[in-house]
């Protein structure tokens, strides 16, 4: 202890020589020129220092309706889903309706202040997409596992013979013009997807299946094709790919996982909240109502509402959406049946509201779109279809389901110009929203097709000499 002492005195009361000084001196000065260089980066480029610190502003002018006011709202990128804008929580300038703080999703920007470019076409690269279009259907090959008439699910395997309608008719006409397509092949060889041709939405109706019986089915489905040919187990599904719009098939998979987590699924309720969807791997199949005959002359119709809403009140969404604006002379939210006929209603609004019901897919956009109404898309974590090829900020207004009580206040903010530009690509874009037999060019069937194109592999694994017919 003693000793101690004495070596501590002696450090503490040494003279050091100038050399000795200068070899801690240097070091400490450099670190601590760092340290303060650090630290003024980081004050100069993050919020970390300044709680209040005010990110870009935009600035919507000629507001709509005649408002008073214009809201300032604020804008960052959001990295997680590049089509979508979500504001920072922040407090509007005026006060809002019941205080409720914004967590708002945007529309396109007409001019950025900040230099950011903002693209307003209806594509993402309206370039590149033509051409790749040319390429897949030159190329693009899909074999599907071959049925006989004479199956005992022939209903369930092969395509119907009739027009598909109604709510879910989107899984039944794709697999009707599928299999009429030249994109068909019967070699193998040449396919660079391969189809599991089963109907989610004729499972359901079959009384020797029904809902409860679908896992069971798809899982032996998978077990005979795997067993019989060899396409299934050189890749454990990953170029194969399936087809279904009615809910019940977000859960059809449950027993078959190599399905789930490998194939392709196109499938209406594209939410990637679920675990059982992943976006990117899997599509969105958009769930139309198929109308016949040309969309209506939109020059004769009086948009007079500011937005339009009807349908049943089957999830919390909906029932905040009735309860803020259920009584309001400019948006018209509406349960039950109509007084009016539902097309003359979308034809007379401004903005049409998709508001999530059971799933976050419903029937509205493409409703909206057909009658040159811009959608108003009120359903977290949708993954839209087309996403990969269609700019969605374009010709349509995202919201949060937080924001459903300032719904008015984002759709007065939005601009004479604004307004237009939307409504000019809503009338471009609905004709990718639109099934035909036989198909044309861009319509809904060739889109979905250039989705699975886009996730075709790279690579195809060769087939034994035995299962390939130029051998």
């Amino acid at each position: 202890m003693a000793n101690s002492t004495r070596l501590l005195y002696s450090l503490t009361h040494r003279r050091f020589s100038r050399s000795f000084r200068s070899f801690f001196f240097i070091p400490t000065s450099l670190a601590l020129v760092t340290s303060l260089f650090i630290l003024f980066y980081i004050s100069t480029t993050s919020t970390l220092f300044f709680s209040n610190h005010k990110p870009s502003i935009l600035h919507l002018n000629q507001p709509l309706s005649g408002s008073s006011s214009v809201p300032r709202i604020n804008i960052y990128n959001n990295t997680r889903n590049p089509f979508v804008h979500v504001s920072n929580v922040s407090r509007l300038n005026e006060n809002d309706r019941d205080g409720r703080e914004s967590q708002r999703s945007l529309w396109p920007q007409s001019g950025s202040s900040d230099g950011l470019y903002e693209n307003n076409e209806v594509f993402h690269d309206k370039d590149i997409f033509p051409e790749d279009y040319k390429q897949m259907n030159r190329s693009f090959k899909i074999y599907v596992y071959p049925h006989k008439r004479n199956d005992p699910f022939a209903n369930v395997l092969l395509p119907v013979d009739f027009e598909p309608g109604g709510n879910y008719a989107s899984e039944s006409y794709f697999k009707k013009v599928l299999m009429g397509s030249h994109f068909i092949t019967k070699n193998p060889a040449k396919a660079d997807l391969f189809y599991l041709p089963f109907s989610i939405s004729r499972l359901r109706h079959d009384p020797r299946i029904g809902v409860g019986g679908i896992q069971d089915f798809i899982r032996d489905y998978i077990l005979n094709i795997s067993r019989k040919y060899p396409f299934w187990n050189r890749t454990g599904g990953a170029d194969h790919f399936y087809a279904a719009c009615h809910s019940v098939g977000r859960s059809a998979m449950e027993k078959s996982w190599e399905v789930k987590y490998n194939a392709i699924q196109v499938v209406c309720s594209s939410s990637y909240f679920l675990s059982g969807y992943i976006a990117h791997k899997d599509a969105c199949l958009p769930q139309i109502w198929p109308r016949k005959g040309d969309p209506p002359n939109l020059a004769l119709s009086k948009r007079k509402k500011l937005a339009f809403f009807a349908g049943a009140v089957n999830s919390p969404v909906r029932k905040m959406l009735l309860h803020s604006w259920r009584n309001d002379s400019e948006i018209f939210a509406h349960s039950g049946r109509l007084k009016t006929p539902y097309a003359d209603a979308l034809l007379g609004s401004k903005f049409c509201l998709h508001v999530k019901g059971f799933e976050v897919n419903t029937a509205r956009i493409a409703d909206s779109l057909y009658y040159g109404c811009v959608p108003v898309i009120i359903a977290n974590h949708y993954d839209l279809p087309f996403v990969d090829i269609l700019n969605w900020k374009s010709f349509s207004v995202v919201v949060s389901t937080i924001d459903i009580p300032l719904l008015k206040k984002i759709l007065k903010g939005i601009s004479s110009d604004q307004y237009l530009m939307f409504q000019k690509n809503v009338l471009e874009v609905r004709k990718h929203f639109q099934w035909h037999h036989p198909p044309v060019d861009y319509d809904t069937f060739y889109m979905v097709m250039y989705e699975l194109w886009l996730r075709r592999t790279s690579v195809r694994v060769p087939l034994p000499a035995s299962m390939n017919p130029n051998h």
